[in-house]
């Protein structure tokens, strides 16, 4: 399998966790998701930012449309082959976790491979999180389909340090 980008934010940025996971890997930087927040619970995840909060309606409000202001989660860059193995890990079968992706930039003089980054989400309820109104998932359907929809109407990304 070709290696790929993974923005972790957690226990994974650990080298000793990654280390007893992964047989393939290197961390190729710092990094931080500007548009989205963490809260943490059992596990941590990742949550709307509050900026622009969605109003009843579930659109995304003037303010922060394009993911420049609200908050940052800082974390590193990840790069493996070994993506079911992540999978397994973050618990995707059971649905504990979901991977997206999202674009990557870079500040500065911060050079990168990789157009995209892999990162997973996991929802709330299973992790024994309450988020307050502004940090929750806005719109309908599952929450895989209302946090693809959130982070495509929104310009989150990951931006390499």
């Amino acid at each position: 399998m070709t290696a790929e980008l993974v923005f972790v934010y957690g226990t994974l940025t650990d080298d000793s966790q990654v280390a007893d996971l992964l047989d393939s890997y290197r961390f190729v930087g710092d990094a931080v998701c500007r548009g989205l927040t963490r809260l943490d619970g059992r596990y941590p995840t990742l949550a709307p930012d509050g900026a622009g909060e969605a109003g009843e309606t579930g659109e995304v409000g003037e303010t922060g449309e394009t993911g420049e202001t609200g908050e940052t989660v800082s974390g590193r860059l990840l790069e493996t082959s070994e993506r079911e193995r992540l999978d397994r890990y973050e618990g995707v079968d059971r649905g504990l976790y979901h991977r997206f992706t999202l674009p990557v930039d870079t500040e500065s003089d911060a050079t990168v491979e990789y157009d995209t980054a892999n990162v997973y989400i996991g929802a709330p309820a299973g992790l024994g999180i309450d988020p307050p109104p502004e940090h929750r998932w806005p719109g309908d359907g599952s929450f895989a389909d209302r946090v693809a929809a959130y982070l495509s109407a929104r310009a989150v990304k990951i931006v390499k340090r």
